[in-house]
C-alpha cells in the first residue's frame, strides 16, 4: 500500500494504543508514513496481530510492546525497547469516580501513575534521542478535564491538569531544539468504552439512544456531538507536521465548545 511520506522515517511510540483514542492516533500516524509502536499492559497474541495488521494495511513497520504504565521503569523501558522514538504520544489513562472523602487511595495512586507519571517517565526517556537528532514531537492526550473540572473525578482531573502543566514545561525546556510538546484536550469521544455505556444510560434514564447521548452524556458539550478518534488522529498528525513547527507549549481542545462556556 502506498503511504504519504509526511512522516516517513519517523518512529512513533503511542502508549495505551490497542484500542480507542490511542489506536486511532496510531492509525493516523501510520497512514502518514510513520513506523508505529503500539502498547498496552497485556501481552496477548491478538495485541501483536493488531500491530501486524496495522502495519500491513498502511505499508509501514509496526510492532507491539507490552509495558505497564503504572510502573516508571516499564515506561522508560518501552522507549528503550522501541529503539527510541521521534514521536511520543502519551495516551494511556484510566478513570474512577468517587467523592474525595471516599476516594480509594489505591485508585488515586493508580490514576496519578498511569495518567500523569507515565508521561513524565516516557518523556524523560525519549528526550535525549530527540535532542541528539534535533527533531521530536511529543503529544500528550490530556482532556477537557485538564482545563476545567467536574465533581467526583478528583484524581483524573488532578492528573490531566498535571499533563497540561508537564506539556508546557517540556515545551519550554526544548524550545529552539526542533522539538515541540503540546497537549490535546478532547471532550467526550466515541470510543468502544463510551459506546458500551450507552445502553446502560438508556436504561437508567428511560431515553432512546439519541436523546440519552444529547441530553445526558453530552450535556456539557455544546455541539451535542461526540468527537471522533479520527479527529484526534488528524490533529496529532498536524502537530507532527512542518506546519506546526512553531506550535509548542499549548493545548488544542477538541470538545465541541465545552471549554468555551
Amino acid at each position: 500500500m502506498t503511504v504519504s511520506a509526511t512522516l516517513a522515517g519517523k518512529r512513533a511510540v503511542i502508549t495505551g494504543s490497542n484500542s480507542g483514542i490511542g489506536l486511532g492516533v496510531a492509525e493516523a500516524l501510520a497512514a502518514a508514513g510513520a513506523e508505529v509502536i503500539l502498547n498496552s499492559f497485556t501481552d496477548r497474541p491478538e495485541d501483536h496481530a493488531l500491530a501486524a495488521d496495522l502495519g500491513k494495511r498502511h505499508g509501514v513497520a509496526a510492532r507491539y510492546i507490552a509495558a505497564d504504565m503504572s510502573k516508571g521503569a516499564e515506561c522508560r523501558a518501552l522507549v528503550e525497547k522501541a529503539g527510541g522514538c521521534d514521536i511520543l504520544i502519551n495516551n494511556a489513562g484510566i478513570q474512577f469516580v468517587s467523592p474525595i472523602e471516599d476516594f480509594p487511595v489505591e485508585k488515586w495512586d493508580a490514576i496519578l501513575a498511569i495518567n500523569l507519571s507515565s508521561a513524565f517517565h516516557t518523556t524523560a526517556a525519549a528526550l535525549p534521542g530527540m535532542k541528539a537528532r534535533g527533531w521530536g514531537r511529543i503529544v500528550n492526550i490530556a482532556s477537557a478535564h485538564g482545563l476545567t473540572a467536574s465533581p467526583y473525578k478528583s484524581a483524573y482531573i488532578a492528573a490531566k491538569h498535571g499533563v497540561v502543566g508537564l506539556s508546557k514545561t517540556t515545551a519550554l525546556e526544548t524550545a529552539g531544539m526542533g522539538i515541540t510538546c503540546n497537549a490535546i484536550c478532547p471532550g467526550y469521544v466515541l470510543t468502544p468504552l463510551i459506546e458500551a455505556q450507552i445502553p446502560e444510560q438508556m436504561k437508567v434514564h428511560g431515553m432512546d439512544r439519541d436523546t440519552v447521548i444529547r441530553e445526558v452524556m453530552l450535556l456539557r458539550q455544546p455541539s451535542r456531538q461526540f468527537a471522533t478518534v479520527d479527529q484526534i488522529g488528524g490533529t496529532t498528525v498536524y502537530l507532527c507536521s512542518p506546519a506546526a513547527d512553531q506550535v509548542t507549549g499549548t493545548t488544542i481542545s477538541i470538545d465541541g465548545g465545552w471549554t468555551a462556556l
